[in-house]
């Protein structure tokens, strides 16, 4: 069976999307990387690592943990235990610690070192999703990619640009309405707005400068 064709966007959601990309213009005009990180490995890992952690968290373990491997070939010498050692204080560490170090020998076996550029060999590393591979994509690599955190889930929600029901029906509505050289600049825009403005609990929609009329 076929499955029905999505609706283009109404004039008035493209209007309200238009007004919502310019207020987080004004806010946040030049919006950063949240997670500390030099080249593509290294934000890579960060990624893997802010899975059921916050950001400020990975920032405070990977300075030691980078310290001790910053490559894939250094970094896939190490025991997993090792660097669970350093990396304990996150959640899933576990299986974290497994996975970078296998990502990090699959890179440099299957990769000559380097990160790979492409979703389908991203996605297929150890303890790497879609929205980890498209953060690599995007940041790392400017490939357009619109990845989906909590908080672009919940501001998009609210703001009524997705019904909310998946990621991956939030990432197809926010495609959908935003220009796709302007994807990797709402992403991180959405999510300091999120953090800081729009926040999961205690949030007062009608102070809120998009809630209060984006709503619905």
């Amino acid at each position: 069976m076929k499955q029905a064709r999505e609706r283009a966007p109404s004039a008035a959601l493209r209007a309200k999307a238009r007004r919502i990309q310019a207020l987080l213009d004004e806010l946040y005009p030049a919006p950063q990387i949240p997670l500390a990180h030099s080249d593509p490995y290294t934000l890579l890992v960060a990624v893997v690592l802010s899975a059921q952690c916050t950001d400020e968290r990975v920032n405070q373990v990977t300075p030691a943990l980078f310290a001790r491997a910053r490559t894939p070939a250094a970094m896939a010498r190490l025991d997993a235990s090792e660097i669970l050692a350093l990396i304990k204080s996150c959640g899933l560490a576990p299986a974290k610690s497994k996975n970078i170090r296998e990502l990090s020998r699959r890179i440099v076996e299957l990769h000559g070192g380097a990160v790979p550029r492409t979703f389908a060999e991203l996605e297929a590393l150890p303890g790497v999703g879609h929205k980890t591979a498209s953060v690599v994509m995007t940041q790392a690599f400017g490939v357009p990619a619109f990845p989906v955190d909590t908080h672009i889930q919940r501001v998009a929600q609210r703001w009524g640009l997705s019904d909310g029901s998946s990621v991956e029906r939030t990432e197809r509505d926010l495609k959908a309405l935003f220009d796709e050289r302007d994807w990797a600049k709402l992403h991180l825009q959405m999510i300091w707005f999120g953090r800081e403005q729009c926040t999961a609990r205690a949030h007062d929609a009608a102070a809120c400068p998009i809630c209060s009329w984006a709503a619905g």
